[in-house]
């Protein structure tokens, strides 16, 4: 069985995630049923387009609803009690990454609607690198290009 992986979320970008979710599921639901039938009645499926169209668009709508539902599932939700004295979900984080100084969340992509920093996701290279740090740690991994990257960690911050 899979191991499921809690994301940091703020309470808006629960909230907007948790509307997009109830919206697929009806309207979306509905509106692509709708278009499917309408297809279905335009004769020949297997050289209709439009019908594969919109099964296209179903396949894709209910894979959403499922990314959605475990994500929120399995959230951690706010923005106040998150512990700043290691490296980990919800936390702000400085640090000099090969010489450069860059501030981010360590959280979910999806919350980066919301915000106004940059957000890097706990399973990602530099996330996988730097969880558990403190300041003044210094890590290495690996860039998606290949390239070792140099991270030092400066300060750690919870979002305001």
């Amino acid at each position: 069985m899979a191991e499921t992986q809690t994301t940091w979320l703020s309470q808006d970008s629960f909230d907007r995630l948790s509307a997009e979710l109830r919206d697929l599921e009806t309207r979306g639901r509905e509106e692509v049923a709708e278009r499917i039938e309408s297809a279905r009645s335009e004769g020949d499926l297997r050289e209709n387009g439009g019908y594969q169209a919109a099964r296209e668009e179903q396949s894709k709508m209910e894979g959403r609803i499922v990314e959605l539902t475990l994500l929120l599932r399995d959230a951690q939700v706010g923005e106040g009690n998150v512990d700043t004295s290691k490296v980990g979900p919800g936390v702000v984080v400085t640090a000099e990454i090969n010489g450069k100084e860059q501030k981010f969340l360590l959280g979910s992509r999806q919350a980066a609607a919301d915000l106004d920093i940059n957000v890097f996701p706990e399973a990602a290279p530099l996330g996988v690198a730097i969880m558990g740090a403190s300041v003044g740690d210094e890590r290495t991994y690996q860039a998606p290009n290949g390239k070792d990257m140099t991270v030092k960690i400066i300060s750690l911050e919870a979002l305001r």
